[in-house]
């Protein structure tokens, strides 16, 4: 038997009834916060305990340092009910992930494009249905895309109301389907980066 070797459960036991009698003090000293800062607190606490005592080269029976970092129980509960989590405890976000791109996306792109041209009006309406529906691109690029292709689209529709009234010739047809399938491109062009570039979340 290795000399010393045992007192090391004897010595991580120690350690953990210390982390125990930490937690049960912070808890205590945290009975009038909300409900969900509270547990936000604790969370925070025990993970940044957890994280600490794994890292000291796999040794478990030395908490005191972590402990005496982390502060008194009642200055964190006073940080707390201040509304300020302490800066050590603070976790960063978590990117969401972002599902890859689907052939709903494609298609979409596809009928802003080819549809704008084979089936003006119908075609743009359509990509901008699917484009809405996938979670690949952030709620502002869509909507941008909606007004790239519809604005066009409406103008279109005047134009073409204006060459009925007014007899026009060809040259008004010819202009709401340049118009249309415009839209319907710039919508895409709108849309194209989303394909390849991961939406970032909001930096907390």
């Amino acid at each position: 038997m290795m000399p010393g070797s045992d007192t090391a459960p004897l010595a991580q036991a120690q350690a953990d009834v210390l982390v125990l009698d930490y937690l049960a003090a912070l808890w205590a000293a945290t009975d009038d916060l909300e409900p969900e800062l509270r547990d936000e607190l604790m969370a925070a606490v025990a993970d940044f305990i957890a994280v600490r005592r794994q890292g000291q080269g796999g040794s478990m029976d030395d908490a005191a340092p972590i402990l005496q970092r982390l502060g008194p129980p009642a200055s964190l509960a006073a940080a707390a009910r201040r509304g300020r989590m302490p800066a050590h405890l603070r976790r960063p976000a978590v990117p969401a992930p972002v599902p890859a791109s689907s052939g709903t996306d494609y298609a979409a792109l596809a009928l802003l494009t080819a549809g704008s041209v084979i089936l003006p009006g119908a075609g743009p309406l359509a990509g901008l249905v699917l484009a809405t529906t996938s979670p690949r691109w952030a709620p502002g690029v869509k909507a941008a895309a909606w007004v790239l292709a519809a604005g066009p689209m409406l103008i279109a529709m005047v134009v073409v109301l204006g060459s009925v009234m007014f007899g026009a010739g060809p040259e008004g047809l010819f202009l709401a389907y340049a118009l249309m399938v415009i839209g319907g491109f710039l919508a895409a062009i709108t849309l194209l980066p989303g394909l390849t570039t991961r939406r970032q979340p909001p930096r907390g």
